[in-house]
């Protein structure tokens, strides 16, 4: 039998969830469409749930994360903060770190040689 490990990484502040990997990739996904309705569409979310991640974010962590565009005869649009890039590339980080460490971890127990 072949095993594969698979983890699951999140930020807590005050026991909540504030970034994981739902909430990275909303962020990513507003950063390349510039757009938080095109981003939740392609995470088929609402607008409204998309937007009430960012909003619990950014209460949670204190720090404004996206910044909205009003609409106008072009449309209107959002961008990430250089703070909220920070944090991504932080968590990317920690991420490729953590994944690095389980895989090695994983080989030394599941793929020994007998």
């Amino acid at each position: 039998m072949e095993f594969q490990v698979r983890s699951k990484v999140w930020l807590e502040a005050q026991g909540r969830p504030v970034l994981g990997p739902g909430r990275l990739e909303l962020l990513q996904y507003i950063d390349e469409q510039g757009s938080i309705s095109r981003a939740a569409r392609l995470l088929k979310m609402t607008y409204r749930k998309a937007w009430g991640q960012i909003k619990a974010m950014e209460g949670q962590l204190n720090l404004r994360l996206v910044e909205k565009q009003a609409g106008g005869p072009g449309g209107g649009g959002a961008r990430l903060t250089p703070e909220a890039r920070k944090l991504l590339e932080k968590y990317d980080c920690l991420i490729a770190g953590i994944q690095e460490q389980i895989n090695e971890r994983f080989q030394q127990i599941f793929c020994e040689k007998r």
